[in-house]
């Protein structure tokens, strides 16, 4: 029987890149997303590119019964998920006074509590099984505030700390979290978070999709809790230990505007 993978955010970035590399070692692909050309796009150039088998699922993470079609869909198919990639997720660049409610809501709502729900109905699973893997996507972010981008940030500090948390309840369990924190990352997700005049993107290295997911692919089959990928990312997270508060906090701002 074949092993089996659900990624979400896969119609691209990350997502694509994962479901490329689970799909080389012969896994069985569920991938969720919103966009249902992309997806059956994608099913069909993994399917004939590397003879495996893909289920499209085509949810909106911002609703709120989302996680549940998603696990209903699986339960209804008898499909045994092995692997749990939460990658979806988004940003907005700007002053949180300034900014969309309802898109900030959302941005909760898909970086937090739909990684979150997803967590716990295949854990469960996992767990009588005696072996699973989840990897949730955070970021450099997540460990430090960031003005202009203040619910994405936290949103990050949250997966991070949930991870981090998560893996140690499910320590011989056979169930292992790993939390991916990349820095800036060629993904289009700056572009739809605004971030064309953010200092974050112009100026800092960024990093190719493919590469990230192959370090985070990696780590994750060698049980790793916490991954950043790369040394300036690993720097960053350093300094941000030693730094006081008030200083990493303005210097992000400085970064960003």
């Amino acid at each position: 029987m074949s092993r089996t993978v659900l990624i979400t955010g896969a119609s691209g970035g990350l997502g694509l890149e994962l479901a490329k590399l689970f799909a080389k070692d012969g896994y069985r692909l569920v991938l969720v997303a919103r966009s249902e050309d992309k997806l059956c796009a994608i099913k069909t150039y993994l399917e004939s590119q590397y003879h495996t088998e893909v289920d499209v699922v085509v949810k909106d993470l911002s609703r709120v019964n989302a996680a549940m079609d998603i696990f209903r869909y699986t339960k209804e198919r008898r499909i045994e998920v092995d692997i749990l990639i939460n990658n979806a997720g988004f940003g907005d660049f700007g002053s949180f006074a300034g900014t969309d409610l309802d898109k900030q809501s959302d941005m909760a709502q898909v970086n937090m509590i739909a990684l979150m729900q997803l967590c716990h109905l295949y854990v469960r699973p996992m767990i009588r099984r005696g072996n699973g893997k989840i990897l949730n996507m955070a970021s450099v972010a997540a460990f430090e505030p960031g003005p202009l981008m203040a619910v994405y940030y936290a949103s990050k500090a949250f997966v991070l700390s949930f991870s981090e948390a998560l893996s140690v309840e499910l320590k011989g369990t056979g169930v292992t979290v790993t939390a991916l924190c990349p820095g800036p990352t060629k993904t289009g997700f700056e572009e739809h978070a605004n971030l064309g005049s953010s200092g974050l993107f112009k100026h800092l290295k960024n990093a190719s999709a493919a590469e990230v997911a192959r370090y985070g692919y990696k780590k994750m089959k060698q049980r790793r809790v916490v991954a950043v990928p790369g040394f300036m990312n690993k720097a960053v997270v350093a300094a941000v230990h030693f730094l006081p508060r008030t200083v990493v906090r303005h210097l992000v701002y400085t970064i960003q505007k």
